[in-house]
């Protein structure tokens, strides 16, 4: 696992050093921050990793660092860990996303097999999910006119259709195709359309469907 990174993000440095030294001793690479702050400014999401993270911090909270995380489509899996944990704190964070919740003092074994497991799941899955996410910065380039194209496309729109809706030629539609496959990396529309709802979820294909 010497590509995958455990970051540990608790207010506590004796919780820190002591699941970082967990980690360490079984060649699990860790990255420490005493605030969701610091994790911000250091967050590479180019490689597989997962969260511990602590419930109460001073300024920005583990919840609030969660939402912050979702909000920018981050698909890290967080273990939480609490030493004011209960019932409903642990059911608010396994129902915004959480993998798994653990109360201070955890058992070593348990959290680092939890660990160990996380980091397995994120290294088969992290290839698909590293392309999901290079997809949606690709779409960041898109001018407004190639996104209206690409709606179209999506809905399975022929050039002539295209065009009518948007009031443009069916030439200048087939010119604003191909940039946008080239833009995306696909060589067909099929595949382009498969990439998208690999990026997005089958539900991008109802959005853009209601527009019409």
């Amino acid at each position: 696992m010497d590509t995958s990174v455990v970051y540990i993000v608790d207010d506590d440095e004796g919780a820190r050093t002591s699941l970082a030294w967990l980690l360490n001793s079984v060649n699990i690479r860790t990255a420490c921050f005493p605030g969701a702050a610091a994790f911000l400014d250091a967050y590479d999401a180019q490689a597989p990793a997962c969260l511990v993270l602590d419930v109460r911090m001073p300024e920005i909270s583990g919840f609030q660092l969660q939402e912050r995380l979702k909000a920018l489509g981050s698909e890290l899996p967080i273990i939480f860990v609490s030493g004011h944990g209960d019932i409903p704190m642990s059911v608010r964070a396994l129902r915004a996303g959480a993998v798994d919740f653990f109360e201070k003092p955890y058992n070593s074994q348990q959290i680092l097999d939890r660990i160990q497991l996380v980091l397995g799941d994120e290294e088969k899955r992290f290839p698909e999910r590293a392309k999901r996410i290079e997809l949606r910065e690709k779409l960041k380039h898109l001018s407004p006119r190639e996104r209206e194209v690409l709606d179209g496309m999506l809905r399975g729109d022929a050039s002539k259709v295209i065009a009518r809706a948007l009031n443009i030629s069916a030439r200048t539609v087939d010119v604003h195709r191909a940039a946008v496959k080239e833009k995306l990396g696909c060589h067909s529309s099929a595949g382009l359309v498969r990439d998208v709802v690999l990026a997005f979820g089958p539900g991008i294909l109802t959005q853009v469907g209601g527009k019409g």
